[in-house]
């Protein structure tokens, strides 16, 4: 069997092209991708070239429906599922492997999540990882960056019953509709924040953050950094702590799909592009550069 699929050849070198698939097993099952979302933060590092391994499909934000099932799990045919990436290319590595009209997955990582949601259910993968960063400490006080990310923390850290946080964001476009106060950093006088996230992924973040920390503060970083350093002194007089979230855990996920059955989540109104998969080469650079962009998702149902 193949698929078509998006494959990244080289940095900044993409195609659409149909890759044969491995072959199913009992426990495996094919999905037909509807939507399929383009990470602003990891998938920019294998178009970069910093997080090289071509030829690769890349993708772990696809949803879909499940046309067949292995003989062990053929009871999930016709399931609406979150699919976080495959490896089941022939001829490419799946690096994460989610953005093709087809894959094949084990049945365990094909995700139920509900129909209604619609596209914006690509999102579960961003709102799983904004709460893997806030359930492993306290809640963020101030948010650093109002993209994506930035707006699931704040989202995310609300629907947990916890209070608004301040965010900060220096993009006066990307300020508006948001329902808590979103600033610009010259605008915001405090410094006793007790935990901050940054979730901007710049370099000089620390030195900006430490600052703002009460004594004892915590700084979380959700961002991803090439490199970060900071001037010890003012760290070491306010005793400040770091700590670091990776990506998310299956438990993330059950957590994300309870707060919106509960009605205490919502993730509309962030995906901001869509194209059809058959723009993919024009969708992948746009989602990377364009500031107003702040979610690009492909369409692959005409495909």
């Amino acid at each position: 069997m193949d698929a078509l699929a998006v494959i990244l050849e080289a940095p900044e070198r993409l195609a659409l092209r149909s890759l044969a698939l491995n072959p199913m097993g009992a426990t495996d099952v094919r999905v037909e991708i509807d939507w399929s979302g383009i990470s602003s933060g990891t998938e920019k590092l294998l178009w970069t070239g910093r997080m090289p391994g071509y030829p690769l499909v890349p993708g772990y934000e696809s949803i879909g429906r499940i046309v067949e099932a292995g003989a062990e799990v053929r009871g999930r045919i016709g399931e609406w599922v979150f699919v976080p990436g495959a490896t089941c290319y022939r001829d490419a590595r799946g690096l994460f492997g989610g953005t093709a009209r087809t894959v094949i997955l084990p049945s365990a990582r094909a995700l139920p999540i509900d129909e209604t949601l619609g596209r914006d259910g690509i999102l579960i993968a961003l709102a799983a990882t904004a709460h893997h960063a806030i359930a492993g400490g306290a809640a963020p006080e101030l948010i650093v960056g109002h993209g994506i990310l930035g707006r699931l923390l704040a989202r995310v850290t609300i629907a947990c019953g916890n209070p608004p946080p301040t965010v900060w964001e220096t993009n006066p476009a990307r300020r508006d509709g948001a329902g808590y106060a979103v600033l610009d950093p010259d605008a915001d006088a405090r410094r006793d924040y007790r935990t901050i996230c940054d979730a901007s992924g710049a370099a000089d973040a620390l030195d900006m953050l430490i600052p703002r920390l009460a004594k004892g503060g915590e700084i979380l970083l959700a961002g991803f950094y090439d490199r970060l350093s900071f001037a010890f002194p003012p760290a070491f007089l306010r005793e400040a702590r770091l700590r670091i979230a990776a990506e998310f855990a299956t438990a993330d996920v059950a957590a994300i799909r309870a707060l919106i059955d509960a009605g205490a989540l919502r993730l509309d109104g962030l995906i901001s592009h869509a194209r059809p998969a058959a723009d993919a080469a024009e969708a992948y650079p746009q989602a990377f550069t364009d500031p107003a962009c702040l979610k690009m998702v492909l369409d692959w149902r005409e495909i």
